[in-house]
């Protein structure tokens, strides 16, 4: 607690750092690229919960947990994330950082960890063109 606060001439403690809300805030994305759709990702499984809920994640369009969908800003969308709100984890992104499925896909996907130099029978007869 010493470090956030400093006593002052008239023994009144004084914050002397900003808010966390504050430093996030600027440290975020450049303005010049607005935040226009909200990253939604399935944290929690939803087996013991109700049909309604269920249904809202299909419709948000998750099936499997730690899967992610992107969704434009718009009042149905952030209605059925205030649905669904402990099972899912949600992100204001740009537009630039939509990624549809298969770019996930390749996101993910391991290196084969080794690379093909050559063989030792040289140009074989179908790498011939």
């Amino acid at each position: 607690m010493a470090s956030l606060f400093r006593i002052t001439s008239n023994n009144m403690f004084k914050s002397s750092s900003r808010s966390f809300a504050t430093v996030a805030q600027k440290q975020g994305v450049s303005k010049s690229e607005p935040n226009t759709h909200f990253k939604i990702t399935l944290r929690r499984s939803a087996i013991a919960l109700g049909e309604r809920k269920k249904e809202t994640l299909v419709a948000l369009g998750l099936h499997r947990r730690m899967q992610t969908v992107y969704h434009v800003h718009s009042p149905e969308a952030a209605g059925k994330i205030l649905k669904v709100k402990e099972l899912v984890e949600v992100e204001n992104v740009p537009a630039k950082a939509v990624r549809s499925q298969s770019e996930q896909r390749k996101e993910r996907k391991a290196s084969r960890g080794y690379q093909v130099q050559g063989t030792k029978l040289g140009r074989l007869a179908w790498e011939t063109s």
